[in-house]
C-alpha cells in the first residue's frame, strides 16, 4: 500500500495577528511630531510675545493633524500607537497652547477670571480628547459629538491673528462697546464648553477624494483658496466662528421643526 505524501506545511504569515497595532510607522507620525512641534513653538512664541506666529503656528498644526490621518489611511499604516501619539499631540497643540495664548495675550489682566477661563478651555480640551478616544467605534463617523479641539483651537487663534493684524490689544474696545479681553474670554468659555457638549458637528469624513466630483466644485475650491489668500486672518476667523456655530444652528432648526410638527398633529 502506497505512503500517503505528507501535506506541504504552511507558512506562518509574515504580519502576525496585533503586530500592526504595535507597530511605529514613520511616515504618518513625522506629521504627528510636525502637529506637536507646531503647537510646542505656538507657546514658545507667545511666552516672547509673538502672538501672530503663535496663531499662525496653531493654523500650521490643524493642517499637519489633518494630514496624518489621511496619510496614514491611504498608506494602510495605521496603529495603535500612532492613535495615542496623535491624541497626546492634539492635547499640547490644541489643548495647553490655545488657552496660553489666550491667557498671556488678554486674560492675564483679569485676574482670577482669565486663568480660569483658560483652564476650562483646557480641561474641556482633554475630556473632548478622551471621551472621542473611548467612543471612536460607537460614533456616526458623519458627525463629531462636541466641537473637534482643532475647530476650537482655530476659533481662539484666528480671534488672535484678526485682532493683531487690525492693531487691537486686550484693553482696547472692540466694534465700539466691548473690550477685547471680555470677548477674549466669552470666546474662550464658549470653545470650551461647546467641545463637551452633545452638538454634531459635520466631519468631512464621508467625503471621498476618489470620486468624480461637477465643475462647479473645483470653482469654489479655487475661490476659497483666493479669499483665503487675499485675507487670511479675517476669513480664517469667519470660517472658525461659522463652523463653531453651525452645530448650534442646525439644533436650532431641529428643534423649531419638531415644535412645527408636533403643533400640526394637534390641530
Amino acid at each position: 500500500m502506497a505512503e500517503a505524501t505528507p501535506r506541504p506545511r504552511r507558512k506562518k504569515p509574515l504580519i502576525q495577528s496585533g503586530l500592526r497595532e504595535r507597530s511605529i510607522y514613520l511616515l504618518p507620525n513625522l506629521f504627528t511630531t510636525a502637529a506637536l512641534f507646531a503647537g510646542f513653538y505656538a507657546i514658545v512664541q507667545a511666552m516672547s510675545g509673538e502672538f501672530e506666529r503663535s496663531a499662525i503656528a496653531i493654523f500650521i498644526a490643524m493642517v499637519m493633524d489633518g494630514l496624518d490621518g489621511r496619510v496614514a489611511r491611504l498608506t494602510n499604516t495605521q496603529s495603535a500607537f500612532g492613535a495615542e501619539y496623535d491624541s497626546l499631540s492634539d492635547m499640547v497643540s490644541f489643548g495647553v497652547a490655545p488657552a496660553l495664548i489666550l491667557y498671556v495675550w488678554a486674560l492675564k489682566p483679569m485676574g482670577k477670571l482669565g486663568w480660569i477661563a483658560a483652564f476650562i478651555y483646557c480641561a474641556c480640551a482633554a475630556l473632548r480628547l478622551a471621551r472621542f478616544n473611548t467612543k471612536l467605534d460607537e460614533s456616526d463617523k458623519r458627525y463629531f459629538q462636541g466641537l473637534p479641539s482643532p475647530a476650537a483651537a482655530a476659533l481662539l487663534a484666528g480671534l488672535v491673528w484678526v485682532s493683531f493684524d487690525n492693531g487691537i490689544v486686550g484693553d482696547e474696545i472692540f466694534f465700539g462697546w466691548i473690550k477685547m479681553k471680555w470677548l477674549a474670554w466669552g470666546i474662550t468659555v464658549f470653545a470650551g464648553l461647546s467641545m463637551v457638549s452633545d452638538l454634531r458637528y459635520y466631519s468631512g469624513k464621508d467625503i471621498n477624494l476618489r470620486s468624480s466630483v461637477p465643475f462647479v466644485v473645483i470653482l469654489l475650491i479655487v475661490l476659497g483658496f483666493v479669499l483665503i489668500s487675499y485675507s487670511p486672518p479675517e476669513v480664517l476667523f469667519m470660517v472658525s466662528v461659522a463652523y463653531g456655530l453651525s452645530a448650534y444652528a442646525l439644533w436650532s432648526i431641529g428643534r423649531l421643526g419638531k415644535k412645527a410638527a408636533s403643533a400640526s398633529q394637534e390641530v
